[in-house]
């Protein structure tokens, strides 16, 4: 897409003192707009003691907006907040231009990124709940074209146009809650074959673009070699939408589930986290989660903040968890650096992936135990069973049966303890 063609945004913040960093989240809006396609062409801020009920901005702001508009040919004017319909339908009467908040901005960004259907169901579903209120909200308007009594067959051209808008609406969302049920049950079908399995699952959360992403690739190119099994990697926010799952073997019988899982961000809509629950969910079901921070932003503990806010939402709050201070090279020199449940590492330059692996193991399998086992030889399944899900120490073939010194889940000890030495 070139410069010419982009849509031209005009940003438009409002300070009431609740930000706790107001520069900061204006600069986000920045980048949302710009991983929407979108060119930045200027940005009107104020400072306010409460929100404006009518226009969000005050009714000078809205003057000054106006002459902006013109001088830098803006094509569409951006609110670094949730605008109510009423707000909406002010503010495009008074600029005559499209209006966005933040909200219907992430949704744009979403709807471009989906790719799965499941995705897509999500993100439609989420943008029709977004509209639903608004197109109420017009009601006033629309009425004024005619009919003002309670009857349907006295209603407005514009009010009828809303009923049947708002019922399309509702059916629409009504079908696709049915679809994603559906969908839903695949997913909860292979959740559960995962779970059955025993095999620990780590889900990878964090602030959108602080490096999941590249953390699951660089896993993956480590320990499967297969490159097919790479998810999306760019520098942008919301690069991708969709939960991956990974099988990471590192070749001693401690395999785990990696899942790269949806980013989050500041003022993330609540309709989102309500229309991507059944994908976010994963993170729930997770044994640990390791949060990927991008430590070289200034704002990282803000980050960190919204991150343990959202988890707590998903009622993934209190789920053990890893911390990877990830682009630590722009800060420190000896990397990678293991402190307890930390490490600070650079996955784009593929330093401290190892580790990480290691750490993650440590804290996923702790719960492991060395043990001896006397197996009968007419037992063969249960010496195939700790060869294929235990680490085998030793190995030794004795008169009566096989024995075997292993490292196994405490649950295999007790399971198979007629056969402890």
């Amino acid at each position: 897409m070139t410069e010419e063609s982009r849509e031209r945004a005009l940003l438009v913040g409002v300070d009431i003192g609740e930000e706790v960093d107001f520069e900061r989240s204006m600069e986000e809006l920045k980048s949302l707009a710009e991983a929407c396609n979108m060119q930045v062409v200027g940005l009107v801020t104020q400072k306010l003691a409460m929100i404006n009920k009518s226009l969000y901005v005050g009714t000078g702001k809205v003057a000054e907006i106006k002459q902006f508009i013109g001088e830098c040919g803006a094509d569409v004017v951006i609110f670094d907040n949730a605008l109510s319909p009423s707000q909406i339908r002010n503010l495009q009467e008074e600029l005559d231009m499209p209006i966005l908040d933040r909200t219907s901005l992430i949704l744009d960004i979403f709807a471009i990124r989906a790719q799965t259907r499941e995705a897509k169901l999500q993100v439609e579903t989420a943008r029709l709940q977004y509209l639903l209120p608004r197109l109420v909200g017009m009601h006033e308007a629309l009425s004024r074209q005619g009919g003002a009594s309670g009857s349907m067959s006295n209603k407005g051209t514009g009010e009828k146009k809303l009923e049947l808008d708002r019922r399309k609406i509702e059916h629409r969302i009504s079908e696709l809650r049915k679809e994603l049920d559906e969908v839903q049950v695949d997913r909860q079908i292979q959740r559960k074959k995962r779970m059955n399995s025993r095999t620990p699952q780590v889900a990878l959360v964090g602030y959108t673009n602080a490096g999941k992403s590249t953390v699951m690739n660089r896993m993956v190119e480590k320990y499967t070699g297969n490159e097919e099994k790479k998810v999306l990697e760019k520098d942008m926010l919301f690069a991708t939408l969709e939960t991956a799952v990974r099988t990471i073997e590192t070749g001693d019988n401690k395999p785990f589930f990696l899942v790269d899982t949806v980013g989050f961000i500041h003022k993330l809509p609540h309709g989102l986290v309500k229309a991507f629950h059944s994908t976010l969910e994963e993170v729930k079901y997770a044994d640990l989660l390791v949060q990927v921070v991008d430590f070289s932003d200034p704002q990282y503990r803000l980050q960190m903040d919204v991150t343990a806010e959202t988890l707590k939402e998903l009622g993934a709050g209190e789920i053990p968890m890893v911390v990877v201070y990830n682009k630590a090279e722009t800060k420190m020199e000896d990397l990678p650096r293991v402190r307890g449940t930390q490490i600070y590492m650079s996955a784009v330059n593929d330093v401290g992936i190892a580790e990480l692996a290691e750490l993650i193991k440590s804290q996923i399998y702790a719960t492991y135990q060395d043990a001896e086992f006397l197996i009968p030889y007419d037992k063969g399944a249960v010496v195939s069973y700790f060869m294929e899900n235990a680490t085998v120490i030793t190995q030794e073939y004795l008169e009566n049966g096989v024995r075997l010194v292993v490292n196994c889940h405490k649950g295999d000890a007790d399971k198979y303890s007629e056969y402890l030495v």
